[in-house]
């Protein structure tokens, strides 16, 4: 019979190994493609060009938190938590996405102009994040006996990581949504944002109802969020609008 040393020795080393494989496979290098990316000035050439493939690297996830499916729609796992990002920075651009979660009170959301490289011991990045949550979050997530507000769950945006924005409709340091306008578990959304020169204009499901301005960084990575829950993405299209006058300081810095 093994000693209690001895045991406790095989259980260090197998939680050791457990933790190396986790790690090892959160810094794996994998990319995939999806979603579609063109500019302002091919949409009004007169000889347009086709559109491109927007490319995803991961940061620290899974390569099986992601999958493509034959319908071209993109599955998040939600697990482990954080996040894929461009290949490329985006600094003024319109961004159409479509997005629906499949289990109660899913939590999810894409960063605009983020640095995409958490803080050690952080999941996620800085930047602006343009939160997609379930509408039963705020059901199942209630503090001494409430609900939280009721905005959390119909298109917030926010800064996160140190950068700062001024909100159009302030719950807190936060923006919220003037209108509820999300639906719920196995339904798909539409957000429309327009991003230019730090401010930024979100739609949910065909009107605008939210908005920041001032963000403190206004050139970076688009990040893709798992967060916990299943949620699935189709038809992303970005539009590059032409560049503003930014400063080094409002840049995220570049990744290779």
């Amino acid at each position: 019979m093994k000693s209690t040393a001895t045991l406790a020795k095989s259980w260090a080393i197998a939680l050791y190994a457990l933790i190396i494989t986790k790690v090892e496979a959160q810094n794996e290098n994998f990319g995939f493609e999806f979603g579609t990316v063109t500019t302002m000035d091919n949409l009004y050439s007169e000889t347009p060009s086709g559109l491109g493939s927007i490319k995803w690297v991961n940061v620290n996830t899974e390569k099986n938190t992601w999958s493509v499916d034959k319908n071209g729609i993109l599955v998040c796992q939600g697990l482990p938590i954080g996040v894929v990002r461009s290949s490329k920075q985006y600094e003024n651009f319109i961004l159409h996405v479509e997005w629906r979660h499949m289990e109660p009170g899913g939590n999810s959301g894409i960063f605009a102009w983020s640095n995409a490289n958490p803080e050690e011991g952080k999941n996620l990045p800085d930047g602006l994040e343009i939160q997609m949550l379930e509408l039963d979050w705020v059901n199942l997530n209630t503090r001494n006996g409430e609900k939280p507000a009721i905005a959390y769950v119909h298109g917030e945006l926010f800064g996160v990581g140190g950068v700062t924005t001024i909100p159009d409709n302030p719950r807190g340091e936060r923006s919220k949504s003037i209108e509820n306008r999300a639906k719920g578990k196995g339904i798909w959304n539409t957000y429309d944002v327009v991003c230019v020169d730090g401010v930024a204009k979100l739609s949910v499901n065909g009107k605008f109802v939210n908005g920041i301005a001032k963000v403190s960084q206004k050139k970076g990575y688009l990040c893709l969020e798992s967060e916990g829950a299943e949620i699935q993405f189709r038809n992303l299209r970005v539009t590059e609008l032409p560049p503003s006058v930014t400063s080094s300081n409002q840049i995220a810095p570049l990744l290779d």
